[in-house]
């Protein structure tokens, strides 16, 4: 038996290996007991029994220790042996125990797009997997799953969603294959039906945006996940940097509208003539105004290299994007479009960099992109981006209700 330990953010995992019985436990509880005093101070603890092989009564003394020490001490990643012998002993109700993922191979499959946080590849006739990148929260990839198919129930037009697997050490979802193109292919196959497709783009915002999110749901609220994501990134920007974002996010009114979260082209596909949504990893709920800015954040202030993210050049990603916002607000006038787009730009800036805490496993150089892009974009603007913030509030959710002009 050997056992290991890691800790991300406030959470400490044990990661045991071999057989938990009668001649292991002794040493593994003392290896146990230095871990977590070398990881201390954390606020919950992950018994990972993805390479634990056979655990006996001996094993789950210690396991029931850990409970009663840690309130929210819970087993992922059980075999269907250790699984089984949780169950029966009734430890599956005691605490959370999770059966491990199911482990496939991407070897030979055909790369079908790739995005920030990961790959995706045709798994099989009827099946693609999304691999995320290495270092990716295992929970998170479980709130995608449960997210897609939440979102599905709920009317945004998505494919079905599978299971969540494991690549080698990496983690991934298995989604319906859809016999489709995403927007951004159709765009560049027809490059003079621009408007169209921003038609079609501003139409399924305003479709996600009638949907109402009541409790009680699944759907996280985008405004708290929003303020989380801020946090995490504060290693990266410092505590000023954070605060500045955070009170961008705090004059975004509440909301109850069903949002995607990272709605830009390449994550919509287009299955004969009708789009469907991919990437729900950030659905969630609230004001239109996230969605948004998070959408104007990778469509026209992308950081980094734009087209393999998006798919498109950057040029006719910022003009797609300016075309589907002026259908969105259709029937404001010039300086009420002018005033709304000034707003979605100040909420993005959030987006421009919160989207650093998907993943530990960022190289340096796209860190010190974004803080050179903080200073300029933030920092440098701080006075006029509080003016834009304080006139939020005049966004209603009535989409008739005409904004309130700058300085009226």
């Amino acid at each position: 038996m050997n056992i290991t330990a890691t800790k991300n953010g406030t959470c400490a995992t044990l990661l045991p290996a071999g057989r938990l019985d009668s001649l292991t436990s002794p040493q593994a509880q003392a290896d146990i007991d230095g871990e977590l005093a070398r990881l201390a101070p954390f606020e919950s603890l992950v018994f990972d029994a993805t390479g634990l092989e056979y655990i006996s009564s001996s094993g789950l003394r210690i396991l029931l220790a850990l409970r009663k020490r840690f309130p929210s001490f819970r087993v992922t990643g059980a075999n269907a042996d250790v699984y089984q012998v949780l169950d029966v002993t009734g430890f599956a109700k005691m605490m959370p125990v999770e059966r491990a993922m199911r482990g496939i191979s991407v070897a030979g499959c055909e790369e079908i797009g790739r995005g920030a946080v990961g790959t995706v590849y045709r798994a099989g006739d009827d099946t693609i997997v999304k691999v995320f990148r290495e270092g990716t929260d295992p929970g998170e990839v479980k709130r995608e799953i449960a997210m897609a198919k939440e979102a599905f129930v709920l009317g945004m037009p998505t494919p079905i969603s599978f299971d969540a697997v494991r690549v080698d050490n990496r983690y991934g979802l298995v989604y319906e294959l859809l016999k489709a193109e995403t927007l951004s292919d159709r765009i560049r196959r027809e490059p003079g039906d621009l408007d169209a497709s921003a038609r079609l783009y501003a139409g399924l915002f305003r479709q996600l945006h009638d949907i109402r999110v009541e409790p009680p749901t699944l759907v996280p609220d985008a405004l708290e996940r929003e303020k989380a994501a801020i946090r995490r990134i504060e290693r990266h920007f410092g505590a000023e940097a954070v605060g500045l974002l955070l009170g961008i996010v705090s004059a975004i009114p509440p909301g109850n509208r069903l949002l995607h979260g990272d709605l830009q082209a390449k994550n919509v596909m287009m299955q004969g003539g009708e789009p469907m949504l991919i990437d729900m990893g950030e659905v969630g709920c609230g004001h239109p105004l996230i969605d948004l800015g998070h959408a104007h954040s990778a469509m026209a202030t992308f950081i980094g290299d734009y087209e393999p993210v998006i798919g498109i050049p950057r040029e006719t990603g910022a003009e797609l994007w300016r075309r589907t916002m002026r259908h969105y607000f259709d029937g404001l006038s010039e300086p009420e479009f002018a005033h709304r787009m000034e707003q979605i730009a100040t909420a993005s800036l959030v987006r421009n960099f919160s989207w650093l805490s998907l993943s530990d496993s960022f190289p340096e150089a796209v860190v010190r992109e974004c803080r050179e892009a903080f200073d300029e974009r933030v920092t440098k603007r701080r006075d006029r981006i509080r003016e834009i913030c304080a006139t939020f509030a005049d966004w209603t959710l009535d989409r008739d209700a005409a904004p309130a002009r700058p300085g009226a």
